[in-house]
């Protein structure tokens, strides 16, 4: 295994402790299942900010190939990953445990996932926040999100982008938990092997 999306969230929204926690949260995770002596690291974009540049996710995951739990290959190459060809599906973007991540059609939904990241992978401009703080808040901006599944209330292109479908909303702006939860998310994020 060299690529999974989280089973669950780390649970307190879009805080993630950084980009840092995340990183920290898929080694974890996949540590726990046996993915051992890999540096892993969380497919997730920062947006400048306080004098620091942006991060774009595509930089930091490595250069594949890369294969989900049942060792199906989901993309061969960073450029693969981010074109029509790669092989992301709600059957082969699984969890760390080998599970589908309820999508469309699931109650409850939980295909959103977080990225911060244009389809491209890269970092959004400055100016809306698309990361919540760069990951760090439960209460302040919104989150790029993508769908695990492909899938969207509508058949156009951006909704079903794995990547980067829709800004995350709520109540509470869009980052917390309930947020979250309330447009098809859990706070997942995916995870890959950079080696």
């Amino acid at each position: 295994m060299t690529f999974f999306v989280t089973g669950s969230g780390i649970g307190k929204g879009a805080d993630l402790g950084g980009i840092e926690g995340a990183d920290r949260y898929c080694q974890t995770l996949a540590e726990r299942h046996g993915a051992v002596g890999k540096t892993w690291r969380a497919y997730l974009s920062t947006q400048a900010a306080d004098g620091k540049p942006a991060i774009n996710a595509r930089d930091r995951i490595g250069k594949g190939p890369w294969q989900n739990f049942k060792g199906d290959a989901v993309a061969q190459s960073v450029d693969d990953l981010h074109s029509d060809n790669n092989k992301l599906t709600v059957a082969t973007s699984l969890s760390e445990r080998g599970l589908i991540i309820p999508g469309v059609g699931f109650a409850p939904n939980r295909h959103d996932v977080l990225t911060g990241s244009t389809p491209e992978g890269n970092a959004m401009p400055a100016g809306e926040d698309r990361t919540c703080r760069n990951w760090t808040s439960s209460t302040q901006g919104a989150a790029m999100v993508g769908h695990v599944d492909r899938k969207g209330l509508r058949e156009d292109a951006p909704a079903r982008s794995w990547n980067s479908s829709h800004p995350s909303r709520g109540a509470e702006g869009g980052c917390s938990q309930s947020d979250l939860r309330s447009t098809g998310g859990d706070g997942l994020f995916y995870c890959f092997a950079a080696q």
